[in-house]
């Protein structure tokens, strides 16, 4: 039998009954505490990839939701990654980077780019693999209007979905609305 890591691609929907627990446990001891419940649901919704061990211990998970983000005139559909982890006894070996091809892969066929906020942990993985810091100002779009997000600049990432332009970095992105962490 082999017994190799598995990679798992799934809806939110999909995901059976333990694997929801699974994966917040993951995400608990990856981010050493400091994952909250609203970081829990940012990363819901959208479509998981999860690398199970042969002896089916989830080792690693990441999601991309959907996300509303105005740009000029215009509105884009972002597919906003969340939730990036891989278990500390197997870090370094590739899992990482297992993940994000399948989420660039979801991205590059249902949204017009991506985009994710990068722990000082996770840049190197997220610049490694082509994705660009956004050089322009960063907002939310609020109930009483844009509000200004310069502590998020410099740890945006996005990423052209394949065949499709990034926008230029002369207006801020203004992202969609959501409670705890804005980005």
């Amino acid at each position: 039998m082999d017994r190799s890591p598995a990679l798992r691609v799934a809806h939110t929907s999909e995901l059976t009954a333990s694997e929801p627990g699974r994966i917040r446990a993951l995400l608990d001891t990856a981010f050493d505490g400091d994952f909250a419940d609203e970081d829990w649901e940012h990363s819901l919704g959208g479509v998981h990839v999860l690398v199970r061990a042969g002896d089916g211990l989830l080792i690693a998970h990441g999601s991309v939701v959907q996300r509303r983000v105005l740009h000029a005139d215009r509105s884009y559909r972002a597919g906003y990654v969340e939730a990036v982890a891989v278990h500390a006894d197997h870090r370094r070996q590739g899992y990482g980077h297992r993940v994000m091809a399948a989420l660039e892969r979801v991205v590059d066929t249902a949204y017009d780019f991506g985009a994710l906020s990068a722990s000082d942990a996770g840049a190197a993985l997220y610049a490694a693999r082509g994705w660009q810091v956004w050089p322009g100002q960063l907002a939310a779009l609020g109930p009483a209007g844009p509000v200004p997000l310069p502590e998020e600049e410099g740890t945006t990432y996005i990423r052209p979905a394949a065949g499709r332009p990034l926008p230029a970095p002369g207006d801020p992105l203004q992202f969609d609305w959501r409670e705890g962490d804005l980005l």
